[in-house]
């Protein structure tokens, strides 16, 4: 990392930071051009960089509480891009307080290369600040972004001046995303493998497993209580969860976003939840367990069904390890549960966009930004993703089609252990994941498989996951900067809404009490300025729908 004094007094400004850090000053320079350090420049003739030519090295922050990049070098893909392209990769962590730690290194001057990150304020407090570096002038020149994103992608990407500073993740031109419902195999079936389809059929299928296996958690909702978000798509029809979630707290009607607190299904959701919480039917500590413990209980299959937004990821896990212990266990996806009335081919618990999951920016502490962007470049490109994603070639995949889609080996299928250990050992290096290129490859070799032989993970997402998740790219991008009327007001909406949440499922007492509760909250929310919070959300929604079209 590079000292960044000057951007960090700018920053500290912007982001109103009050950390008791000494006051920046002092007499070193803001980031000097490419071509010093560590990074020199590679480039030919024409100016582009020559990935591999020469070491490449740089820093990378993922902001988020719960991140720890693995070691790089140390996973068969990792090694091979260590060894064969000279990149190095050093990790900063957040050390659990991805907020806190992001703060201290603004004031101290320091910036990470490289900052994983979510769309949204963050992103756009930085770019104010000047800490950013634009990708404009590198697209053609490295074309795999570009192609692969495409302009539309790429335009809702861009900042209000223009220009492009975010790589995306996850991107996507089809559906794609895991939410849903993951149920234990052998519980199931032990049950009598009965009827899923409505949640009254899960009501009554969950006082079963409590009743035969009360070591079980019957419902397990994961970290933060996201399955109860999840359920919501439950009560109405063409409605993801997003609506309701934190990140959007808005809810469309007609040409304006309306008050979540007082959405029907959004409502009848958390008096759902509230009912299944106090008959003991969902994890009584949802809303303060870790993502490890939500993971060993699900690996270790004390968990009869499991509503998250990506179960498939410890589903995998576990399903892999307890069919190993016994052919009969193991994890089943089911269609989402709804409402009975409503069309289930309309009950959607998942959302993709076009803009994918996160994003990554260079800032302006990069000593050779062009590299670093050349190696992201590279890293989303076909060459890129095979070995992040299936490891180098010769193992588990020989030689590509004319698609570019690797031609997988007889170990793929086999080998299923290693390859499944070399998968999840770079699940949290995939940073720039290219969801066409992964999705259409995978797809078009398990459509050769029996049936025995198709990947678990696959085979739901194939079945079920891809076709329920509900496009929701209009609404990307709908977040206010945290510093500005309507951040502060997004701010206080958010504390009486994770507050008013928690108390409807685990604090009242009857259906009459979740519902005073959230009356509470909107009538709370009103006077911060949610109308003008949910106004400027709207703007934004249509503003959207302009370039959408």
């Amino acid at each position: 990392m590079k000292s960044v004094s000057k951007i960090a007094c700018t920053l500290t400004a912007v982001l109103s930071l009050t950390l008791g850090l000494a006051a920046c000053s002092g007499n070193n320079s803001g980031p000097n051009a490419a071509g010093n350090g560590k990074n020199a420049s590679n480039t030919t003739s024409k100016g582009t960089y020559i990935l591999g030519e020469q070491p490449l090295e740089f820093s990378f922050y993922g902001h988020y509480d719960w991140y720890t990049m693995p070691n790089w070098g140390e996973d068969l893909s990792t090694k091979w891009i260590k060894e064969n392209k000279q990149v190095n990769v050093v990790p900063v962590s957040s050390g659990g307080n991805a907020k806190q730690k992001l703060s201290t290194m603004i004031v101290s001057g320091e910036l990470p290369d490289v900052i994983w990150t979510e769309r949204g304020s963050d992103v756009e407090q930085l770019r104010q600040a000047g800490a950013l570096v634009p990708f404009d002038d590198y697209l053609d020149k490295y074309p795999n972004l570009k192609k692969w994103a495409g302009e539309e992608t790429l335009n809702m990407l861009r900042s209000e001046d223009g220009k492009l500073y975010q790589f995306p993740n996850w991107y996507t031109t089809q559906p794609n995303g895991n939410s849903g419902y993951l149920v234990n195999k052998k519980i199931y079936n032990e049950l009598g493998a009965p009827s899923l389809e409505t949640t009254e059929d899960l009501y009554h299928y969950l006082v079963q497993v409590k009743q035969k296996y009360p070591e079980v958690v019957p419902l397990e909702v994961g970290q933060g209580a996201e399955g109860i978000d999840v359920l919501s798509s439950a009560f109405a029809e063409n409605r993801p969860y997003q609506y309701s979630a934190l990140s959007m707290m808005a809810v469309p009607s007609g040409n304006e976003l309306t008050s979540v607190f007082k959405d029907a299904a959004f409502r009848e959701s958390l008096v759902y939840a509230n009912k299944l919480f106090q008959e003991r039917l969902i994890s009584q500590d949802a809303f303060t367990q870790t993502r490890e413990q939500v993971e060993q209980k699900i690996i270790t299959g004390n968990a009869a069904v499991y509503a998250a937004s990506s179960p498939t990821e410890f589903g995998a896990i576990g399903h892999s390890l307890l069919e190993a212990e016994d052919p009969e266990a193991g994890y089943i996806m089911v269609w989402p549960v709804h409402k009975q009335g409503l069309d289930k081919n309309k009950i959607f618990p998942g959302s993709y966009n076009q803009l994918g999951w996160n994003v990554s920016v260079i800032t302006t502490a990069a000593k050779d930004p062009e590299a670093v962007f050349a190696f992201l470049d590279w890293f989303t490109g076909p060459e890129g993703q095979r070995i992040i994603m299936w490891g180098p070639e010769g193992i588990y995949w020989e030689g590509t089609d004319d698609e570019e889609a690797p031609l997988f080996t007889e170990a793929f299928t086999t080998d299923t252990k290693g390859r499944d250990e070399l998968m999840n050992a770079t699940v949290n290096l995939q940073w720039n994941g290219n969801t066409v290129y992964v999705d259409n490859s995978k797809m078009k070799f398990e459509s050769t498989l029996p049936e025995e032989l198709k990947s678990w993970e696959t085979k739901w997402q194939s079945e079920i996951t891809w076709k329920t998740q509900y496009d929701t790219t209009e609404f990307v991008n709908l977040a206010p900067a945290g510093d500005s009327q309507e951040g502060i007001i997004s701010q206080s909406v958010s504390e009486i809404y994770e507050k008013a949440r928690a108390q409807a499922v685990l604090n009242a007492g009857s259906e009459a009490e979740v519902l005073a509760i959230l009356d509470k909250a909107d009538q709370d929310a009103a006077q911060v300025g949610y109308a003008e919070l949910l106004a400027f959300k709207t703007q934004k929604w249509q503003d959207n729908l302009s370039k959408l079209k």
